[in-house]
């Protein structure tokens, strides 16, 4: 299994970070991609990338949260952390006007210009996006060609969206929220309708902990090696088995991030 979105900067793995990845490794996940979410964080999962560059890789990125932070030059940091062998993505980048921790102004400046050093480094895009499809979408639109892939990373769309994301030749990256009772059943009646070559896991660890653990852990943080109960819910969700959900979505992975046969060696 590979996880694309895993938050392994937050502080939360600070104090145990190789427990984690060994019982990630032990539950089958053998690559990780860190999700960088501004400067500091990109530079932190590079080098957390060098603890093992053969199971750890990262993208590199300003969350739409972070975009009143940006510095004028942080496109240049941006494309300096993105020249590191296991950065693969730019991002997590995209709008979100759900809490408006930065201005929408700035997210947009911020999003538009990822964009553009996505495409000028032939780059993958992972996007967030909450409460503002359209004009994300629209943002997007002259980039589908432009760049090699994009992942619309923990979706929670309704089905026109989704069918607007498969159309545009998007990935969808589905993460615990399909195993919340209360939140995910939406999404559970559209797993269905993802076509499995389109079709991403992510823990986003440590948020989004898959509600179907039982017991639950008592830390209540979420971690890789659960990537399997994502997996599960998914299985019996759609037409498809456990195993072609694991085989399928890790060659996905391994084609939209290029990860070589060298990377598993």
């Amino acid at each position: 299994m590979i996880d694309v979105g895993v938050n392994l900067t937050n502080s939360r793995f600070a104090d145990d970070i190789e427990q984690v990845l060994n019982r990630a490794q032990q539950s089958g996940v053998n690559k990780l991609l860190i999700t960088g979410t501004n400067i500091a964080e990109s530079e932190q999962a590079v080098r957390l990338c060098e603890i093992n560059s053969k199971l750890l890789f990262s993208t590199a990125g300003i969350h739409p949260h972070d975009a009143d932070k940006a510095t004028d030059d942080f496109i240049n940091h941006l494309k300096s952390i993105a020249s590191h062998k296991n950065v693969k993505a730019i991002g997590e980048c995209g709008l979100d006007f759900n809490r408006n921790f930065s201005t929408p102004e700035n997210q947009i400046a911020v999003f538009k210009a990822q964009i553009k050093l996505a495409a000028q480094l032939n780059m993958p895009l992972f996007l967030h996006q909450r409460d503002a499809f359209d004009l994300w979408f629209e943002i997007l639109s002259p980039y589908f060609n432009k760049v090699p892939a994009m992942i619309a990373h923990c979706f929670t769309g309704d089905k026109a969206q989704l069918e607007q994301c498969l159309q545009a030749g998007m990935y969808i990256g589905i993460t615990g929220w399909v195993c919340d009772e209360r939140r995910g059943k939406d999404l559970r009646e559209l797993i269905a309708d993802i076509p499995l070559n389109r079709l991403l896991l992510e823990t986003d660890a440590p948020y989004l902990l898959p509600r179907n653990i039982k017991p639950r852990p008592k830390s209540n943080r979420n971690e890789p090696s659960f990537l399997t109960y994502i997996v599960e819910e998914i299985a019996h969700n759609s037409k498809y088995s456990r195993a072609q959900i694991i085989t399928q979505t890790s060659l996905n992975a391994e084609y939209v991030f290029g990860f070589s046969v060298k990377d598993s060696d």
